[in-house]
């Protein structure tokens, strides 16, 4: 029979018949690498999402909505593409939010900034 070496760094591995690693750094690095993909993407998007929420959160007063237009937007770099959740109207207009800042789209390059105060007492 063939000596278990460990998947990280190839040294012998001692103990239990089932052991991969032979110490919880060679496990943890594995692991990091094997994930690191995925994880990069996850962090990509919750930067940006991030962002976004700051973006709205310096343009729009929590006490009213105000009206943007698209160019100043993207002039600050907001991603139209990420946002957290949407909500649609009983008129069928669909709010894009970014956490509890959303935007609307109104037509002619213009978006209304809104701040919803009960997203943050939702799960109290």
């Amino acid at each position: 029979m063939e000596p278990r070496v460990c998947l990280q760094c190839q040294k012998p591995i001692h103990g239990r018949a089932d052991k991969k690693f032979c110490d919880n750094q060679c496990r943890n690095e594995h692991n990091n690498t094997q994930n690191a993909v995925s994880n990069n993407y996850i962090r990509k998007v919750n930067r940006t999402i991030k962002k976004n929420r700051s973006i709205l959160e310096e343009l729009c007063p929590m006490e009213k909505s105000i009206k943007v237009k698209k160019t100043e937007l993207s002039r600050l770099g907001f991603s139209f593409s990420y946002f957290t959740n949407t909500y649609t109207t009983k008129a069928e207009k669909t709010y894009y939010f970014c956490y509890e800042y959303g935007y609307l789209d109104l037509g002619n390059d213009y978006f209304a900034l809104v701040y919803d105060n009960k997203a943050l007492t939702a799960d109290k």
